[in-house]
């Protein structure tokens, strides 16, 4: 079957004569051919038939009027077919870059993981030969210690016999001289004794005659003294007058003995108590009598000096600043109107400004100030008690008020039902209550703890004002930086100190830059900084403090104080942060 210009042709088989059409026409016949010979043949066997039917098609469609219209079909459907076959090749070439494309890859990606393969080979013989060095070195150092530990060995037994050796010296050098010193003075007691014996006659004698004469005198004298003593006793015997006399005088003696001895006692604790200091006050703004003695410009000036301002000096936040200006106020009008004084509690981070408002606070209202420790009391034991009643006696006998500030105040003040108070400091505890049991017109109690939730409950009781001290944030660590860099840098160098001046820079963005730098640190660490300025310029060669010098030093103070935090223990950690989260703490 095949097709020519769109029609399909059969084809013929071939005729019973055997005419297949393997001879060409117009030949003559040849010999019969082999089946080899007609197997070749039937290759080139067409059907001629076919080709006449094509040939009358042809004519026909010649002579057809759409003739042209199907040559031009047929010539489409050829291009047609044509441009197939080239976008089928173009494809197939397509497929063919794509797969050589995908083979370079594939090269590619064995080649990378045979590089990755053999650089892990080289990394694990590097590190084995690396372990290997490590082991030869390990190996020569502990030879090396052995050996050491040898040579030491026997330097020491050396020494040890050495020393053995100058011991038995010593020894025996010590014995010598001791049978030496023996011999001597066994020779020395012969020749003694010998000297005693040949002298012994002459030595009784001299023996007797002394003892007579002592006997002689000694006889003489109680013959004087019982001669003088009966004539006295007559004497005074025969005389009533004198009798009365005598017997008097002795009990006026006696009596003013013993008055003298009570007056000095009375007299001293009075002194103690109206003009001395006790023991447990470490800090007071009170002139004792020896102050007055000493220094008695100071006296007078104190006495001349008008209240300051509470807050003068202190930068806290604007609330708490606020809360306390309050607290100022109260206390210094009820000073003026003899009120009875409120008891406050300041509590928070150490270093935040709370023994210098308990001073500002006296100061302005007009009253002396009394700072004593905690743990002051606990080591006095037995005696912790008497000195607790004479703080609070001491106190009562001020004209001007006492403002009474205890720092660290929950070293003694703490829970009685507590493991670790003992019972002298329970006692003390309980003295410490029982004077602040009421109200008062003489004193003003201010407690200063980092751990209040460790108090008493009974001295939560006594409490009228909690405040809370928190660390200073970015507006007032900017402040203080202000304050102190005014006071320590330019005030000294306005004054013309020697090796003291300042460098050109702004000093404004720079106290603005630490107070950034300086976050979570303290007042009293900020005020710290202040003076490490001064002596960053006492160490210069040429006096000038720099910008350099200002940032250097702020950077150190804070990695000192992160080094101090890292050296807090957990429990610490943990109360630290209760302290300076800005929490309320129950009390």
């Amino acid at each position: 079957m095949s097709w020519l210009f769109g029609v399909k042709t059969n084809p013929v088989p071939p005729t019973a004569g055997g005419d297949d059409g393997s001879n060409p026409p117009n030949q003559p016949t040849s010999a019969p051919l082999s089946k080899s010979e007609r197997k070749a043949m039937e290759a080139y066997r067409f059907d001629s038939s076919a080709l006449e039917r094509a040939a009358e098609a042809a004519k026909t469609l010649e002579r057809s009027k759409h003739a042209r219209e199907a040559l031009e079909l047929s010539k489409l459907q050829e291009t047609t077919k044509q441009q197939e076959f080239i976008a089928k090749a173009k494809e197939y070439e397509a497929h063919m870059e794509q797969a050589r494309v995908e083979q370079k890859r594939v090269d590619y990606e064995e080649r990378r993981k045979l590089a990755s393969e053999e650089t892990k080979q080289q990394q694990l013989r590097a590190q084995y030969q690396d372990q290997l060095a490590r082991k030869r070195y390990e190996e020569q150092l502990a030879q090396q210690q052995r050996v050491q530990e040898e040579n030491l060995r026997k330097q020491e037994e050396s020494v040890a016999k050495q020393e053995a050796m100058r011991r038995a010296t010593i020894e025996h050098e010590i014995e010598a001289k001791e049978k030496n010193k023996l011999k001597l003075l066994e020779h020395e007691m012969r020749v003694k004794a010998k000297v005693e014996r040949e002298n012994r006659d002459l030595t009784l004698e001299q023996i007797r005659l002394k003892a007579q004469e002592n006997r002689i005198t000694v006889l003489e004298s109680i013959k004087t003294g019982g001669s003088l003593l009966g004539a006295g006793a007559q004497a005074l015997l025969t005389d009533w007058d004198k009798v009365l006399t005598a017997a008097g005088g002795l009990s006026l003696v006696a009596l003013g003995i013993y008055t003298a001895k009570g007056a000095t006692g009375v007299t001293a604790r009075y002194i103690e108590s109206r003009i001395g200091r006790p023991s447990l006050i470490n800090e007071t703004s009170r002139f004792t009598f020896k102050d007055m003695i000493a220094h008695p410009l100071k006296m007078v000036q104190k006495l001349k000096a008008k209240p300051s301002d509470a807050l003068q000096g202190v930068v806290l936040q604007p609330t708490l600043e606020e809360r306390l200006r309050d607290i100022a106020i109260a206390t210094k009008n009820t000073k003026r109107n003899n009120g009875f004084y409120r008891n406050v509690l300041l509590h928070g981070a150490p270093g935040t400004g709370k023994t210098m408002f308990a001073r500002k606070l006296a100061e302005h209202s007009g009253m002396d100030y009394a700072i004593m420790s905690g743990g002051d009391v606990a080591p006095m034991g037995k005696s912790g008690v008497t000195a607790i009643h004479k703080v609070f006696d001491w106190a009562k006998t001020s004209r001007r008020g006492v403002l009474l500030f205890v720092d660290e105040a929950d070293a003694f003040l703490r829970k009685r039902s507590s493991e670790h108070i003992s019972e002298d400091l329970r006692a003390a505890l309980n003295a410490f209550l029982f004077r602040t049991s009421e109200q008062n017109q003489k004193f003003m109690l201010v407690l200063a703890s980092n751990t209040p939730e460790q108090f008493d409950y009974a001295l939560n009781d006594r409490l009228d004002e909690v405040v809370e001290f928190l660390l200073p944030g970015l507006a007032e660590r900017e402040r203080l930086i202000r304050l102190y860099f005014d006071k320590f840098v330019l005030q000294p160098a306005s004054a013309g100190l020697k090796r003291f001046k300042v460098a050109e820079f702004d000093y404004g963005t720079v106290c603005s830059k630490m107070a950034k730098m300086c976050e979570g640190m303290s007042g009293r660490e900020i005020s710290k900084l202040g003076v490490s300025w001064q002596a960053a310029v006492y160490a210069s060669e040429d006096g000038v403090l720099t910008e350099k010098m200002l940032l250097d030093r702020c950077k150190n103070a804070i990695h000192q104080h992160k080094q101090k935090m890292a050296w807090l223990s957990e429990q610490e950690k943990l109360d630290h942060k209760s302290i300076t989260s800005g929490k309320p703490l129950n009390i």
